[in-house]
């Protein structure tokens, strides 16, 4: 089985290609990437590529999956650039799949992609995925969830997956999950167990995370059997202020919605933090998901609990953790901080 693997030196795509590495079935890999990566893996071969200018059609020919990956997350403050390469580039994605005559195609969607839901019960995949428009990253996740819809009508032969994870965390993508969202003001020694004065307890707030690992299992899985739809992929338990709390061995400040929405508003407006405020309001609105059908008929178990997946991040986020990929470089120290600063926080990287 050949695997093309769109976007394979971030979080998931680095872990997506190991695992599949690890499988017999699995006879050669393609990862894709706008940056060549240092890093290397068994069976696997580099091509370098933007989805939103390369010709997919191309690497895609002869592959017996395709596995898109690819997102950008930055820059915030120019939605039109992350519009191009997510909404348009998966576009081209899909469009190049079906030219070249791929048989299966695994997107990556999110738990980001749902409508507002509750938080005291959990969803099936059946929920709607209009997204939060107040969020750049959920009206795209929702709308190429629509271009889906139309491409699964238009190609009923190609069996298409849509893979929707909650967080997902591991020791390597801590540095990039730093400047993607934390940004340069971070401070790494702070981020350890007892040195953490308190953790605001935002009500509303409650995560669903995996391991990168499991995320990985699931994608291999969706690869390799015959399935097709969605699947919520997440570990339990979910997560709120106090799980976080209990990790960093803190204590628990109650702050309120709107307090939160006006620090996280203003910590972007003065360019001091990379995420949007939409990214708030996105997490306070989207719903806890059920991840029955994954483990049914996927036959996916994490091997990981939330608790795992999150302890990786803060240790990763101590030691300045990465890869060598130009997404997960490990933190470069002051003089690379000073570089973002330059650059711009919330620009592309």
């Amino acid at each position: 089985m050949r695997v093309v693997v769109v976007g394979a030196t971030g979080n998931v795509g680095t872990s997506v290609v190991r695992a599949l590495a690890a499988d017999a079935d699995v006879t050669s890999i393609v990862g894709v990437a706008r940056r060549l990566p240092g890093w290397r893996a068994d069976r696997t071969d580099w091509r370098q590529a933007d989805v939103a200018t390369g010709d997919l059609t191309r690497i895609f020919d002869g592959a017996d999956a395709v596995v898109h990956l690819a997102w950008l997350f930055q820059p915030t403050r120019d939605p039109a650039t992350t519009w191009r390469a997510n909404v348009l580039g998966s576009m081209r994605v899909f469009r190049a799949a079906a030219e070249a005559g791929v048989p299966a195609l695994i997107h990556a969607s999110s738990v980001g992609a749902y409508s507002p839901g509750p938080k005291d019960r959990p969803v099936d995949e059946s929920w709607p995925t209009h997204g939060w428009p107040g969020a750049a990253y959920g009206r795209e996740k929702a709308y190429v969830e629509r271009v889906l819809d139309v491409f699964e009508h238009d190609h009923p032969n190609i069996r298409v997956v849509r893979m929707r994870p909650g967080f997902i965390f591991q020791r390597a993508a801590a540095t990039e999950q730093r400047r993607l969202f934390g940004g340069p003001f971070v401070p790494r020694r702070l981020i350890k167990a007892g040195r953490v004065p308190f953790v605001p307890d935002i009500p509303g707030l409650r995560m669903q995370v995996l391991h990168a690992e499991d995320a990985a299992e699931a994608y291999r899985l969706a690869v390799t059997r015959p399935v097709r739809g969605a699947f919520n992929i997440a570990a339990e338990p979910p997560l709120d202020a106090h799980d976080l709390a209990a990790l960093l061995g803190a204590r628990t400040v109650p702050v309120s919605q709107g307090l939160a929405r006006a620090a996280v508003a203003a910590g972007w407006h003065l360019r001091l933090v990379p995420a949007a405020p939409g990214l708030l309001e996105l997490a306070l609105r989207i719903p806890l998901m059920k991840t029955e059908r994954a483990r049914e008929v996927l036959g996916w178990r994490p091997k990981h609990s939330a608790q795992d997946a999150v302890r990786e991040l803060f240790d990763g986020l101590y030691d300045g953790a990465g890869m060598d990929t130009a997404p997960l470089a490990p933190d470069g120290g002051p003089v690379a901080r000073v570089r973002e600063l330059a650059t711009g926080v919330g620009r592309r990287p």
